[in-house]
């Protein structure tokens, strides 16, 4: 179920599930009521209450969401609480999970950084907001994604990217031009001062994953943030 699960700061654990805990997304024609109870299973294994978990709906934009109890599951490729666990989804775009301390207890973060998102500064972004409420110490866990050998692209989009991000920049294995999202966000993460724990595998290249450069027609997994006793 967990394809990597660890603490990152005392009291606040992160973890990446695979596909052994199934798809967790309700966009991508699966059965709504086989996601739920999925969902409800994952929270269950975490010691959650039913619907404890908080996902959004991510658009590959750059909105960061301040998430409190009675919060809906808003539109942005971001959230950010106090206490409260957060997921994202992912199938090759980059689960980034942060967790930093404030006088009022932990402040926690979960952001979707594919390539526009890593462009357009979605990470320094949710960093930034983290802050604002005092966080401090942030640490980072960045899930398994598509890595710079893999990742193909117009030679021109490479261009693009690079310019806002120059470490994106990458060849694919085969000689091409390709983007390494995971090398971009590490240098938004180190140029903010967050230390990255982990940075996770190649979602292409390790089958219990789901990607969406290896089939359009999969799954998501899901990154999650959590505090605990």
């Amino acid at each position: 179920m967990f394809h990597w699960r660890a603490d990152i700061l005392p009291g606040v654990s992160a973890a990446f599930t695979d596909t052994g805990a199934g798809n967790l997304a309700l966009h991508v024609g699966d059965d709504p009521g086989q996601v739920k109870r999925r969902r409800e299973e994952l929270e269950q294994r975490l010691g959650m209450a039913p619907h404890g978990l908080r996902f959004m709906n991510q658009v590959h934009g750059v909105t960061v969401a301040v998430i409190d109890q009675d919060s809906g599951a808003p539109e942005a490729d971001a959230m950010v609480s106090r206490r409260l666990p957060l997921a994202v989804m992912v199938a090759d775009c980059i689960p980034v999970l942060l967790a930093g301390e404030s006088a009022d207890g932990p402040v926690l973060a979960a952001v979707h950084a594919g390539r526009p998102g890593i462009a357009n500064g979605v990470i320094p972004a949710a960093v930034d907001r983290m802050m604002s409420l005092g966080a401090s110490g942030i640490k980072a866990a960045m899930g398994p994604s598509i890595c710079g050998n893999c990742y193909e692209v117009p030679a021109a989009l490479q261009d693009e990217v690079a310019l806002r991000v120059p470490a994106t920049r990458s060849t694919t294995s085969w000689g091409t031009p390709g983007l390494d999202l995971p090398a971009g966000a590490r240098s938004q993460l180190e140029d903010a001062g967050v230390e990255v724990a982990y940075s996770g595998v190649c979602t292409l290249e390790t089958e219990s994953l789901y990607s969406y450069r290896r089939n359009r027609d999969t799954g998501r997994f899901a990154g999650l943030v959590w505090c605990h006793d």
